[in-house]
């Protein structure tokens, strides 16, 4: 009863709005078998029957809400809803304001995939109204080429691997440092792959270029030390796959562990003492308490990973690989094809028509991830 009790003084806080149909009906319950507390002719109320008949009272309250009726305790309307809650409002603002100059004004320009933009005297604004429409011309040209086929693959492939190798050395990286008992090396680890995250991909290009030059390079001089010919890697595409995908994770492993890490924290220790208590090894507590829970954090962020699936990180694609043209093959993406359609064709529609494309597709793709997840498990869905 209690219990009861409690429940009935949480209901009644006012950050929460309505009750549960379901509660209603238990709580309706409940009253009938309380109201026999008072039968024997005990003229002393009850705590369980007050917090009951209380209760029925804001149930009142609750059923009026529903029904769409006002009274001294309807949910303040939304002018006062905006000053009890301008605190947090003060806080969302810099970033609000920040999304919608720098995400939503810029969709303004979308209109130029349509148009055949020549550049104004007066400016952006009369350069965009006095470009003459061209329809879809802009995207049959980028599609009847082959290097639509040729960033697209590549765009996908590299940020599946990076999502899925990504995904896999986190956890499992995260893991082994929960699992170490020394904490003061715990920290030296988790620094040493955190530190990658914080460099550019211009520093990190030139760690590269030390290991890849052709004539001082690391590996070349390792290779003429067992009498192997030098490799000119800047110009063999065969490589490359596995070098991006190497740089990508190893850049990215530590922010990604320390998210995992912290959620591992977060797990009730109790199991795992429970565990052990029944004799369970170190992996069956992983394989059955540690990747379960980390379960739904996994889902979320690889379904978010998945909507930015057609944009590629522009500095790992330009920087690492000089960009040079021999690779372009296998290491031209979406962004660096964008770039190059403005700064050496100089064609503002096609690249406009390629940015379009690579968002439409991504929140198709994020739709349909969330989509899957909420048919698989609906409480995993993001939205």
């Amino acid at each position: 009863m209690c219990t009861c009790i409690r429940v009935l003084f949480f209901i009644k806080s006012p950050k929460v709005s309505l009750i549960s149909p379901s509660w209603i009906r238990f709580f309706n319950y409940t009253a009938e078998a309380v109201s026999g507390d008072n039968e024997n002719g005990s003229e002393t109320e009850s705590p369980a029957r007050a917090a009951v008949v209380d209760y029925r009272g804001l149930t009142t309250v609750e059923d009026n809400l529903r029904k769409g009726k006002g009274g001294k305790n309807a949910v303040p309307g939304i002018v006062k809803s905006l000053v009890r809650n301008r605190a947090f409002l003060l806080l969302v603002l810099p970033g609000a304001i920040w999304f919608i100059i720098f995400a939503y004004l810029p969709m303004f320009g979308t209109i130029v995939a349509f148009k055949d933009f020549r550049i104004h005297p007066d400016g952006f604004f009369a350069s965009v109204f006095n470009s003459e429409w061209v329809g879809l011309k802009n995207f049959e040209f980028l599609f009847s080429t082959n290097d639509a086929y040729i960033i697209t693959r590549n765009t996908i492939l590299y940020n599946l691997a990076l999502i899925f190798l990504g995904l896999v050395c986190a956890v499992g990286f995260a893991i082994v440092m929960n699992e170490l008992l020394n904490k003061r090396l715990t920290k030296v680890y988790q620094t040493a792959m955190f530190m990658p995250y914080f460099l550019s991909w211009v520093i990190i290009s030139y760690f590269v270029l030390i290991f890849l030059n052709m004539e001082k390079g690391v590996f070349n001089q390792i290779l003429a030390y067992f009498g192997a010919d030098s490799v000119n890697w800047y110009s063999e595409p065969k490589y490359w796959p596995y070098i991006l995908i190497f740089m990508g994770i190893w850049k990215n492993i530590g922010y990604g562990s320390v998210v995992y890490l912290a959620a591992i924290a977060g797990i009730d220790r109790s199991y795992y003492e429970a565990a052990m208590i029944d004799g369970a090894s170190k992996w069956q507590q992983i394989k059955y308490i540690t990747l379960p829970q980390l379960k739904p954090l996994m889902i979320i962020l690889t379904v978010l990973a998945l909507g930015g699936i057609f944009r590629s990180d522009f500095g790992l694609f330009f920087q690492v690989t000089k960009n040079s043209g021999a690779l372009y093959p296998v290491t031209d993406v979406i962004d660096t094809f964008v770039y190059r359609g403005l700064t050496v064709m100089g064609d503002t529609g096609m690249s406009t028509a390629t940015g379009l494309y690579q968002s439409v597709v991504g929140l198709i793709l994020v739709l349909t991830a969330n989509y899957a997840v909420r048919k698989i498990e609906k409480e995993y869905a993001v939205f």
